[in-house]
This record gives structure tokens, sequence and C-alpha cells, in this order.
């Protein structure tokens, strides 16, 4: 980022972009739902740099990945995420976890955070991550006796829902198996209205409230009285069982012992806001890219068969699974990172200018707001070969023919990059590795057999994705 300006450089009312209208500016021109492809749309007609509107307030769209790259490693210094989401999210009784915090707020955090989700942390619980997957394998292998169709997002959502409830809080919690994770029900609710009330032209739910702010009420208090409840049980461990401080079993116990810590900087809200933080991050995220990536498996059989038999070949029994069989997994792991290039659960980062800056040749002013494409360049030919194909093998060459691995973020980049990385990937193979060694995959499509649709909430999934299994590893 530059902070110089110079008489070359653009203003965003210079730019080009769609024509907006009075008042609401481009946002009749949207679908919250499929927000993202509007966008990409128009950057596909306008360039990587122009300008769109919401409300009266401009933004400017940068869909150029190398420049994405500076914005994102800007901060948390220059940028920040708009401080209407952040307005939103207090507003609704929000609790900052590290995801939503600035400044000196997230640093602390972050130290906290990072240190719990570090490989060597993650890997001592491997063990736990293997009992939820071999918990799913129970439940798939029934469906497959069964010839059950499987909604395969939910499940993996499930999945994903148990795995972290373990890590962040030590809950025995066991929704594969028709659990039901209370938070995790509210957060549905929750999550998507912050995103849908942060681009609102107007905010008409503090003069009046719909049926629909009424329900999200509801499910606010409730939220926070679930948090309140783990965080309540956390401490009673701590006062009953001292030495728990010395080496703390979760990331909760983690995180009220560090509170407890003069000077730390972490208080009793920032807990609570981030045992909802771990749960966002380890169930959308995770759980969408696995449910694309095996998609997009199903429907590319020359691919598929070089992912079973890697899993074949490395880790062939599930029930045997150790971590360095799953470090070895790497087409399984260029998967994941090819089917994250084609369908990131983030597809775009807005942000704010927290001083005046220049991205490319526009300036921008303090508390000007910056919409940064996540998927341009990395499905564009001209950045990347046949890009539209699904081929995970881009991702293992090297020399002449590498992709260039910085065309795709899923994670960010910079200081705020992901600090779940290794969890995320950690969690994909492994389910995937239980999958491709047990079951043969009947299909993998939706009910009318077409594409599924992106959905954009908090995070984008695929709408409507059913699996059908057999039994035995021949290839599907």
């Amino acid at each position: 980022m530059q902070n110089m300006m110079t008489t070359a450089l653009r203003h965003m009312h210079d730019l080009p972009g769609p024509r907006p209208w009075p008042l609401v500016g481009n946002l009749p021109q949207m679908r919250p739902p499929r927000i993202h492809q509007d966008v990409e749309a128009w950057a596909r007609q306008y360039g990587s740099l122009f300008r769109m509107t919401f409300g009266r307030t401009p933004l400017l769209v940068v869909a150029d990945h190398e420049l994405v790259s500076a914005v994102l490693r800007d901060r948390p210094d220059g940028f920040r995420r708009p401080a209407i989401t952040a307005s939103v999210s207090d507003e609704m009784g929000g609790r900052p976890g590290v995801f939503m915090a600035e400044g000196a707020a997230w640093r602390d955090q972050r130290r906290m955070v990072m240190a719990a989700l570090a490989p060597h942390a993650v890997k001592a619980y491997f063990p736990s991550l293997v009992k939820v997957a071999l918990r799913l394998h129970k439940h798939w292998q029934q469906a497959a006796r069964d010839g059950s169709a499987i909604d395969l997002t939910e499940d993996l959502k499930r999945y994903s829902t148990d795995i972290v409830a373990g890590l962040a809080f030590g809950a025995e919690v066991n929704t594969v198996e028709g659990g039901e994770d209370v938070i995790q029900r509210h957060l549905d609710v929750v999550l998507p209205a912050v995103a849908r009330r942060s681009i609102a032209p107007f905010p008409y739910w503090r003069y009046v409230k719909l049926p629909q702010d009424r329900r999200l009420d509801v499910h606010l208090l409730a939220l926070n009285q679930a948090i309140d409840a783990l965080v309540t049980a956390a401490r009673t461990r701590l006062a009953v069982e001292p030495a728990r401080r010395e080496h703390p079993a979760n990331l909760l116990e983690a995180m009220i012992c560090a509170a407890d810590e003069g000077g730390s900087g972490v208080t009793d809200d920032a807990v609570a806001g981030n045992v909802a933080t771990m749960l966002l991050a380890g169930e959308d995220t995770t759980s969408n890219t696995l449910a694309w990536m095996l998609y997009l498996l199903q429907h590319n059989p020359a691919a598929m068969r070089q992912a079973r038999d890697e899993v074949l070949r490395v880790a062939p029994d599930p029930d045997k699974l150790t971590i360095e069989q799953v470090d070895a997994l790497d087409y399984l792991d260029a998967c994941a990172q090819e089917a994250m290039r084609l369908k990131p659960v983030a597809p775009f980062i807005p942000l704010e200018a927290l001083r005046d800056s220049v991205v490319g040749d526009v300036r921008v002013p303090k508390g000007g707001l910056v919409w940064c494409v996540m998927r341009n360049h990395s499905v564009s030919e001209s950045h990347v070969p046949d890009a539209a194909a699904f081929q995970p093998e881009r991702w293992l060459r090297r020399g002449e023919g590498a992709i260039n691995k910085h065309v795709s973020m899923p994670f960010g980049a910079g200081l705020r990059t992901c600090p779940g990385r290794y969890l995320a990937l950690l969690e994909i193979k492994i389910a995937a590795a239980m999958l491709l060694s047990s079951f043969s995959i009947e299909s993998i499509d939706t009910e009318d057999g077409q594409q599924p649709e992106e959905l954009m909430a908090f995070t984008m999934s695929p709408i409507g994705l059913r699996m059908r299994l057999q039994h035995g590893e021949a290839a599907g």
C-alpha cells in the first residue's frame, strides 16, 4: 500500500462502474444470496478496479489478486473490517472474537488463538478428530445399508461442529448421530442477519421490528445465554481443579486463564466472542469447502481415481489413521486447494481504510470502503490455464506449469491470515480419507441433477447436495 498522493492518481468517482439508482445506489441491482456473483460479473465488465455504490456510499472494488493481496497485508494498521459490520454486531449484542476484533484487542486475542490452533496443539487433539470421523463413518454406513440419500452439507456441518466443540471448549457434542448443537442453531440465524444488515440501505430495525427481527432477538438472547453457560462451566472446572490452569485442556479454558492474568487485554466478553468465532470458523468454512471438494471430485472421475488411489496407498484404514498418514495425503491436499480456488467460501472481503491510502492508482480516503473480490484472477484464463477445470495436479507441479499459488487466497493474506488453516485442512483430509477408503460414491448431485447453486449468507455454500453411497472402495 502506498500512502503518498500524486497528481496521476484517480479518485473513486473517476472510475467506471454500474450506474447507481438515486438514494439506494447499486443495491437494487444485486441479489443478496448471489451478491458475490453480481460483483464478479461487474469485474468482468468494468475491469479490476471499479466503483459501486451502497446507498450513497461509494466502494472501490478491487479484483486484481496482487492488489487484493496488498490490501489484505496492510491489515491491521491500514485497513480493518468495515465499522458498519462491527456496529451492527454490537447493536445485536455481539461479542467480538478474533474475527471481528481490531487493533490492540485483536493482537491480544490473536496470540492466544494462534497458540491454541498451532499445528503441534492441533496434533495433540488428533485422536479426537478421528473419533468424530469414525462416528460419521458409522452414520454413513447405515445410510449405505438403507440406500438413503445423505444431506451432504448438513452432515459435514455436524462433523465440523463436533470437532470444534471438543477443541474449543472441551464439550462432548454428538450432532452427527442426531444430537443438536444449540449454539450452532442460533448462529445459523444470527450470522446471516449480520451480513444482511451490513449492506442494508436503511436500518429499519431500529424503528420497527418485522417478524424476522423478533425471531432474531430470540436467537440472540438464547445464543448469549448458551455461551455464558459454557464459560461458567469452564470456570467451575478450573476452580475445582486449579491444576488445569497450568495445562488448560481446551481453547476456552486457555482463554479464561489468559483473561484472568493481569495485563492480558483479554476480557470475558472476548472469551465469549471467541467461542462463537470458533464455531463459525469450524463449521461453515470447513464443511462447505469439503462439500464442494467432494462434489468436484465426483464429477471429475480421473481426479477421483487419483485421490482414491492415494488414500488406499497411504491411509487405507480409518480405524488406524495416524497424523503422519494424513499429513502425507498430498494429492488430497491439492484437491482441497483446487476446490477453494473454484469455490472459495469467502468470495469477497469488505474492508475500511484506517488512513488515506492508494490502491493501484486510486486514492482511498480514510474511512473509504474497499470490496476485495477473491475469485476473479483465480478463475481467469489469463492467470490460470484451463481455469474452469478441476485439476488438483496443478498444485503439485514445480517450475514451468506450476500455478501461481498467490492467485488464490482462501485463508486471506498477511498478519490476519486465518489461524485455523491447519485444522481446516486436517478435518477435510480426515473426512475425505474415511469416505474414499470405505465407500463407493454412487452419486453427489442436486435433486434435479443441475449444478448446485452458490448461496451467499455469511459464507458461500452449495445448495441441495445429496450423496448416495455403497459399501466398498470400488471407484465411484
